[in-house]
């Protein structure tokens, strides 16, 4: 059977799980490609208008899969740890992109409501009863998948660079080099490493976020929170980009907490949706890096 798995939305945090136990259950993968503008403008032409770039761009790539797999595993992500949630939309993506875009194939769609072992085990054997009732071959799938998940890495912490940026925001926004117009290679052709919420320390990001009057129940509020503090108190990095979605209201309360505890530390919020500009976003990153390297004392031709 062909599983079709589209490169949106947590693709970039879970998808050497997600393949690695669809192959051992007896699958074969197929990738949407990287975004690109054509799976922009289905994205743009299926999903709602209020919703966020990277919803609209998921339906892009489920649009583009939708003829070529037999079924098409769109996971309802509710929360990856116990008493924690992710975005609302992620709980109805289901709904979304049913409803919107026809001739779908089947979906896997189970529930994923904490990566812990036991309630991964029980999305496991309910996903893979698609392809097989063998469950001692179920739970090795399982089992493969989350040795590889555990010895992968994402993330970005260059070094060699005169400057140094914390470039925080959701996995879908930095990791998609065509939503994000490359902001990276942008970034290092001005002369400035990148390091992400995946290099800071997990019990310091925690510790930041327990510090909060009252902690945020959505575990990437927490994550990016506790990272970009982490970041200005240790000076790991010379400022901060925040990466955000227009309209993304987890976003809005993040930035607003990250605000707060800034200071003079420099910190620019850059917004993302279809109409962005290369233009204009070429220009606030360049003053941001001149402002910086002013700030430092650094010589202006970095590149």
């Amino acid at each position: 059977m062909n599983i079709g798995v589209p490169r949106g939305l947590l693709y970039s945090k879970y998808h050497v799980f997600a393949e690695t136990f669809l192959e051992e259950i007896g699958a074969k993968i197929v990738v949407s490609p990287a975004t690109n503008k054509l799976i922009l403008d289905e994205g743009v032409r299926y999903c709602v208008d209020d919703a966020c770039l990277p919803m609209k761009v998921f339906h892009g790539h489920v649009s583009w899969l939708k003829d070529r797999c037999d079924a098409m595993l769109v996971p309802r992500f509710i929360g990856i740890k116990e008493k924690e949630y992710i975005c609302p939309m992620f709980c109805g993506s289901i709904e979304m992109v049913s409803n919107n875009i026809p001739q779908l194939p089947c979906l896997i769609d189970t529930p994923i409501c904490s990566t812990q072992n036991y309630k991964l085990s029980q999305w496991a054997k309910k996903t893979g009863s698609v392809l097989t009732k063998d469950e001692n071959k179920i739970m090795a799938a399982l089992d493969k998948a989350l040795q590889r998940h555990g010895n992968s890495k994402t993330g970005f912490n260059d070094e060699g660079y005169p400057l140094k940026i914390g470039l925080i925001g959701h996995a879908y926004n930095i990791y998609d080099k065509f939503i994000n117009m490359d902001l990276k290679k942008k970034l290092n052709g001005l002369g400035i490493g990148i390091i992400t919420s995946e290099y800071i320390n997990g019990a310091d990001i925690a510790d930041e976020a327990g510090k909060l009057f009252k902690k945020p129940f959505w575990t990437f509020a927490q994550e990016y929170y506790g990272a970009a503090v982490c970041i200005i108190k240790t000076k790991k990095a010379d400022g901060i980009i925040y990466l955000s979605s227009f309209s993304c209201g987890i976003d809005s309360v993040v930035i607003e907490l990250i605000k707060s505890e800034t200071g003079d530390f420099p910190f620019m919020v850059l917004k993302l949706d279809e109409h962005t500009g290369e233009a204009g976003f070429d220009t606030r990153i360049e003053a941001f890096a001149d402002m910086l390297k002013r700030r430092c004392g650094i010589g202006h031709n970095l590149s």
